[in-house]
């Protein structure tokens, strides 16, 4: 598979919607992830990320033009133990909670299907970090309709057991802006990442399309001890 510049994909995409990336820094030291939203619409863009005990949550930077919550607010990152769940919705409690039960990620994940958020069909993107005893593993997946057509659920999920140094895979929502907007193709993308948090975060909050981005969240976790360094950026304030 190709390996892609993360930044220069995000700058080619005016509205890539919103996207997860998970990787090892390229030192070998860190599991990374990202995550980050964007919004056309007031009601999208009114958001910001705030910390939680376990993650962080989204709410709305002016509670006064919160038209619908419904989609919008949610939890994109909760832990569970030595497994960090990223996702792009509420589905991110749904795995936490089966996933406490013994269930598996795709076992969680198999009670839930795309957004309905018709004509969109929003794919519901997702993933799994874990982090224990000097080992690192991942899975994402993608649910999703069939070429749009709300009758039929597509389900895929990819597993990479052994992440290399400097490399990770990106997921995101949307193949570009539209109407209706057209859904993610194909398995989440190779890319590149870095060894500073800083460098990554900065990187890619400044590659996101300066009118539709809304909040990004970076994590580093060293593979090691397990300790996790976290950074918030949100284009509005509460």
């Amino acid at each position: 598979m190709k390996t892609l510049d993360i930044y220069e994909e995000l700058k080619g995409n005016a509205y890539p919607g919103r996207g997860i990336v998970i990787g090892k820094s390229a030192d070998g030291k860190h599991a990374v992830t990202a995550y980050f939203i964007m919004g056309r619409s007031v009601n999208s863009r009114n958001r910001v990320f705030t910390e939680t005990e376990d993650g962080i949550k989204t709410e709305a930077a002016d509670p006064s033009k919160l038209s619908d919550p419904h989609l919008i607010i949610y939890s994109p990152v909760r832990v569970l133990g030595n497994k960090t769940i990223v996702t792009n919705g509420d589905q991110t409690d749904t795995i936490y909670e089966l996933m406490d039960k013994q269930q598996t990620f795709e076992q969680s994940l198999r009670t839930r299907e795309y957004e309905d958020d018709a004509p969109n069909y929003t794919p519901r993107i997702s993933g799994i970090m874990h982090v224990g005893d000097g080992q690192y593993n991942y899975a994402m997946s993608i649910l999703k309709s069939a070429d749009g057509n709300p009758d039929s659920v597509e389900r895929f999920t990819f597993t990479y057991s052994t992440p290399i140094a400097g490399f990770g895979h990106f997921i995101h929502t949307y193949m570009g802006d539209g109407n209706p907007l057209p859904s993610f193709e194909g398995e989440p993308k190779k890319v590149t990442i870095p060894n500073d948090i800083d460098e990554f975060t900065n990187g890619l909050w400044n590659a996101l399309n300066e009118d539709n981005k809304v909040s990004l969240f970076v994590r580093f976790i060293d593979i090691e001890t397990g300790k996790a360094v976290s950074k918030i950026v949100n284009k509005y304030s509460k």
